[in-house]
């Protein structure tokens, strides 16, 4: 009697069917499952286990574990067999079948999924969704990356970019997520910080006009004119990327999402300490930077430049500084008058020139002639009237 109740509680299983199983054994490229209440033990071949490439069965499956598998082919032992039959069964495309529900919730929803990278191939890297997840080495992350190497066995987050099933297609992003990240925290800056605040900050990328400066999860940029005091003509050579900065915020632009900021607001003065540096008769090295019609500028130190009068140039005269000087020319100076306050530098080239015997005088050297004679100039043309008057008679 019981034997007949155990036979009709017998499944009858044809290729489709979903069912559940149990893993009695793990060979290298096959495992062996059973099934309750099924006529036959069933076989998963290792390309069945997974979306991914497994070298070895018992890295996917232990025994004891237990899943869904799907049907794939039922073997019926021959009639002059006297073994039994088995079923062929995947686990891969139960797997899949639940993992592409669930993959096209969250991409109509746009969550962002968080997986561990399995692999790391020509082009990008493979992660395990219960399908086979691509992520193209242009969407790993926001800045270029020379090997992918360590990236191997990381747990990341992604975004669903594309995906067919039919084609057996998911393309991820680990990018986007970055991007969506920076976005976020962006808004959040620029809504908290004003004008006049100074922060830390670094570097982050260098270009001809100025460098951006991360400021947390937001760049700014700081031009050219802001990196230093003094003149700079490559940020290279001041600059450099990763380094820690400060800076102070000049300007903020919400609509636009731009933010000014400067590092050379956060330095010491130029002229702070300069009676010190450069007290009265001192003499500076210094490198003219601007002629003009009354003088040249000269930098004695960095930002800090100095006047030379046009009449403290030269001994003799010279009727533009352009006669003399030329932009960019060393030259040594004498420190005339120095003021920190006024940022006032009154500098003299003449001061430090031997004075030659053919220089022409100044107006101020120019002496009287002594008069050697009696005669006075008003004489002297009082008597060439008269004789023109009696010429006329």
């Amino acid at each position: 009697m019981s034997e007949e109740m155990n036979l009709n509680e017998v499944k009858e299983l044809h290729e489709g069917d979903i069912v559940k199983a149990r893993v009695e054994s793990v060979e290298d490229n096959r495992v062996i499952v059973s099934i309750e209440n099924a006529k036959y033990d069933g076989i998963i071949p290792i390309s069945e286990l997974s979306s991914l490439h497994v070298e070895k069965a018992s890295d996917a499956v232990k025994a004891g574990d237990e899943f869904e598998v799907m049907v794939k082919k039922v073997e019926e032992p021959s009639a002059d067999s006297e073994g039994t039959g088995n079923y062929v069964l995947s686990k891969r495309q139960v797997d899949a079948i639940a993992a592409w529900k669930t993959l096209k919730e969250q991409f109509d929803a746009g969550e962002v999924l968080e997986a561990e990278v399995k692999d790391v191939v020509k082009g990008g890297l493979v992660v395990d969704l219960g399908v086979r997840g691509f992520v193209p080495a242009s969407l790993v992350e926001d800045y270029f990356v020379e090997t992918f190497d360590d990236y191997k066995g990381k747990t990341l987050k992604f975004k669903i970019v594309e995906m067919d099933q039919d084609k057996n297609r998911l393309i991820l992003s680990h990018r986007a997520v970055l991007e969506d990240e920076k976005a976020e925290k962006k808004v959040e800056v620029i809504n908290t910080i004003k004008e006049g605040d100074v922060l830390d900050g670094t570097v982050q990328r260098i270009a001809a006009f100025g460098a951006f400066v991360d400021i947390g999860g937001v760049d700014g940029l700081v031009h050219i004119s802001q990196v230093a005091h003094e003149h700079v003509s490559n940020v290279y050579d001041v600059l450099k990327e990763g380094q820690k900065v400060q800076v102070k915020v000049l300007s903020v632009d919400p609509v636009n999402e731009r933010i000014s900021l400067s590092i050379k607001d956060t330095l010491a003065g130029p002229w702070e300490g300069i009676e010190e540096k450069a007290p009265k008769g001192a003499v500076l090295d210094g490198i003219v930077r601007r002629l003009v019609t009354f003088g040249a500028f000269v930098e004695v130190f960095p930002g800090v430049e100095g006047l030379v009068h046009i009449s403290q140039i030269a001994h003799k005269h010279i009727n533009t500084p352009h006669e003399v000087l030329q932009e960019g020319q060393e030259v040594q100076v004498k420190v005339l008058e120095v003021s920190e306050d006024e940022k006032r530098l009154a500098l003299s080239i003449r001061e430090l020139l031997e004075k030659e015997d053919n220089d022409e005088p100044t107006e101020e050297e120019y002496d009287l002639p002594e008069q050697e004679s009696g005669f006075s100039f008003g004489d002297l043309l009082g008597e060439q009237l008269k004789d023109f008057k009696t010429d006329d008679k």
